[in-house]
């Protein structure tokens, strides 16, 4: 018997398209590689994709190595954020690139909108993509059935996954499990061995100087404008602060030890979108998550003071220490600072009724200077210090009866169980509507019911939670002003910035120009 011998034929076309394999032409090829996070386990892919597809290119003899693009942990549901991708098909249509060779469908887009537009144009300028898993030549005549067909699997799986991950986030929050961008949060960090939060000391003294400037009456702008001539960096590391900033950290309750979770949500998972949460999803608030920067009196006390800027129609204005303090007896607003001579050497500041000429009818209250407010405060807190022990007792009796909270927060208890039954109780009838055929009227009666119960006790939840907030800030005032009274040994000859910004709720200016102190425990007194 004959020996077997085996001859390899070479081939001479490609079985990919019609072009002689020995061409003179080569085809320049390119790679695309890409992990959808950044994870390290992923890493050790995304290195192996770039590895293998620069060797495959350059093994063969009738391609020409452009480059591999790359996108490391990045998602491909849309291919707008995707720089790598971007840049390669903008080369292909400039007429560097004649293929494209991936992994799969999938590595390259899991949107079938994006995936099917993106082949088509390069189709159009003769440029083809070689997805390899799948086997798929574009240029091919099944190239296109093909790619519809897996391109839809792709999106769907990438639902999947959406939904997969969503769903496992909400279950953490519902466990109270609380996680945030540590590297753009001042004052927090996370523990790199127990992975449980906790205070960073030299970021809180910054924390704790915001709070306390709000309420020594600076707007967040103005303490903004502060902290940046202190050269106090930002929680992302930059040296401009902005009011919004300093606004976000001034009403973010994990500076008190809590964490509101799913603030926000995803809309669509193909557009990443994302929403404030106005209801639509449920929202997990979790007390006493952390330690505390700022107590949760002085942070309730901050809510309150800044409902109260907002509240009217009138601007608060944080210019000086007097802005938003000083009240008109005749109508009630508020004074603004007014620069009279501002040119020449008689350049002077008075307040003056913010209303005094409206709607053509003159308040009859005249302006003050800053010397005559001072001299009325100095005045007006020496007559206080001569009954210090009978004002601060009084003050310690309305503290502890006026400012008491325990049937408020057990009501508040009650409640918080009542909307959880009724939630529940509404999730178990639409769940049956669902499996078993029912009277739809009645259902719907079932269900109206239900939702107006919720309402209602949501509509007094929010009374109730209310309530407890204003009640603690008054506390805290209260606290804050006993502590101080306390402190101060006898009457003060000259106007004291830290006393008026920690004792003084408002001063009335009357029509002959008396001026009436009220301090922060409702005591008024004429200076």
């Amino acid at each position: 018997m004959a020996q077997r011998k085996v001859t390899a034929i070479p081939a001479t076309i490609s079985r990919y398209t019609a072009a002689p394999i020995n061409s003179t032409k080569k085809r320049r090829v390119a790679g695309y590689a890409r992990v959808s996070t950044d994870h390290e386990d992923q890493t050790t892919s995304y290195e192996a994709q770039v590895d293998y597809y620069t060797n495959y290119i350059k093994s063969r003899e009738d391609w020409e190595f452009v480059c591999i693009y790359t996108d490391e942990g990045i998602s491909a549901t849309n291919t707008r954020k995707r720089e790598g991708f971007k840049s390669m098909i903008a080369d292909a249509l400039a007429g560097k690139i004649d293929l494209i060779v991936t992994k799969s469908v999938s590595r390259f887009a899991r949107n079938t909108v994006d995936s099917l537009t993106t082949v088509r144009q390069l189709k159009d300028a003769g440029i083809e993509i070689y997805f390899e898993k799948e086997n798929i030549w574009t240029l091919d005549s099944k190239g296109e059935l093909l790619i519809t067909i897996m391109s839809s699997l792709a999106q769907e799986e990438s639902r999947s996954i959406s939904e997969n991950v969503t769903w496992g986030q909400r279950k953490r929050m519902a466990d109270g499990k609380v996680s945030f961008a540590y590297s753009r949060f001042l004052g927090l960090d996370k523990d790199k061995e127990t992975g449980k939060i906790v205070v960073n000391p030299e970021q809180a003294e910054t924390v704790r100087l915001i709070f306390n400037l709000f309420l020594e009456g600076m707007t967040p702008h103005s303490i903004a404008v502060e902290l940046t001539s202190r050269g106090i960096k930002t929680p992302s590391g930059k040296d401009v602060w902005n009011q919004q900033t300093v606004r976000r950290m001034l009403s973010n309750e994990k500076y008190k030890g809590d964490a509101l979770l799913q603030k926000e949500f995803t809309v669509d998972f193909l557009q990443k979108k994302m929403k404030k949460n106005e209801g639509e999803v449920p929202q997990y608030y979790v007390e006493g998550n952390h330690e505390a920067i700022i107590s949760p009196q002085v942070f309730d006390l901050v809510q309150a003071e800044l409902a109260r800027r907002t509240k009217g129609g009138s601007r608060y204005s944080g210019v000086s220490i007097f802005s938003n303090k000083i009240k008109c007896g005749d109508c009630g607003s508020w004074y603004g600072s007014k620069v009279w001579h501002s040119t020449d050497r008689y350049r002077k500041v008075v307040y003056r009724c913010n209303h005094k000429y409206d709607n053509g009818t003159k308040c009859e209250t005249p302006h003050v200077t800053e010397d005559e407010i001072k001299a009325a405060f100095v005045s007006a807190y020496n007559k206080l210090v001569t009954e210090k022990k009978e004002i601060i007792a009084n003050a310690e009796i309305v503290r502890r009866t006026l400012c008491v909270t325990d049937a408020l927060l057990a009501e508040k208890k009650q409640l918080e169980d009542e909307m959880s039954i009724v939630v529940e109780m509404t999730q178990s009838i639409v769940e049956e509507n669902a499996r078993v055929a029912q009277d739809q009227e009645e259902y719907q009666k079932r269900y109206n019911a239900l939702v107006e119960r919720y309402d209602k006790s949501k509509a007094r939840y929010d009374e109730v939670t209310a309530t407890i907030s204003a009640k603690e800030a008054q506390g805290e005032r209260l606290k804050n002003f006993i502590q101080t009274l306390k402190e101060q040994d006898g009457a003060i000859r000259e106007f004291d910035s830290a006393l008026w910004g920690s004792m003084v709720e408002y001063i009335t200016v009357g029509k002959k120009k008396e001026i009436t102190v009220t301090f922060r425990n409702g005591t008024e007194i004429q200076a």
